[in-house]
């Protein structure tokens, strides 16, 4: 076996290494229009200019109802919330969520998590930087356009009465154009001309009652 068929079989492993590699980080992959503008990390969870009692449909609360199971311990979760900030509103989060979902996925793609500081947490950050790392030292690079989010949906939400920590863990699906290619090249992974979908897990936190609006990114999985 000569040395050149040596080396493709190494980068061959290498590349599949970092593809399972970045699945445990990002989701899981299988093969709308883009919001005008990006939107700053701080316009995740805009807040309306003044409250607004709650909406009641049977008893309950509609923007609760139109993301949780009346009753549930998410719909209860997400009752406390709006108790310590009644400004607070789910479907405007979830909006915010699928904008800061767009940018975090496009950054991590294109290895370049600069501006998203205030939408990752140390941790979530590191494991993206880690796995950047990897593919620049195997000399891979990374051709990335997201389509848009097809479908966002609240899976759980937790909030510590103590702490006033509120959890809020969505079920992602985007579509995007991923092509990885090597230093030669080649495409080792990806269709420059077929889209694939994408189903993540983020979970998002924030302290509630306070001044910072701002939702932060600190769990991801499939």
């Amino acid at each position: 076996m000569n040395s050149e068929i040596i080396q493709v079989l190494v980068l061959a492993a290498i590349a599949l290494f970092l593809v399972l590699r970045l699945r445990s980080v990002l989701g899981t992959r299988s093969g709308f229009e883009k919001p005008d503008g990006a939107p700053t990390p701080g316009q995740m969870r805009p807040a309306p200019k003044k409250a607004a009692p709650y909406e009641v449909v049977e008893g309950g609360d509609a923007d609760i109802a139109a993301h949780a199971e009346p009753g549930s311990a998410t719909a209860k979760a997400l009752m406390a919330m709006k108790d310590v900030e009644p400004n607070f509103n789910v479907s405007e989060f979830m909006g915010g969520a699928r904008q800061a979902y767009e940018m975090i996925v496009t950054g991590f793609e294109k290895g370049d998590l600069s501006g998203l500081e205030r939408l990752l947490s140390p941790e979530v950050r590191g494991g993206f930087e880690e796995v950047i790392a990897q593919r620049k030292a195997a000399g891979l690079t990374v051709e990335a356009n997201f389509v848009g989010v097809r479908s966002a949906r609240l899976v759980a939400a937790e909030f510590d009465p103590k702490t006033s920590v509120a959890e809020l863990t969505l079920e992602l699906v985007g579509e995007l154009f991923v092509v990885v290619r090597n230093e030669a090249g080649e495409v080792v992974e990806g269709d420059p001309n077929h889209p694939h979908q994408q189903t993540d897990m983020f979970t998002f936190e924030r302290r509630l009652g306070q001044s910072d609006p701002n939702w932060v990114l600190v769990a991801t999985g499939e």
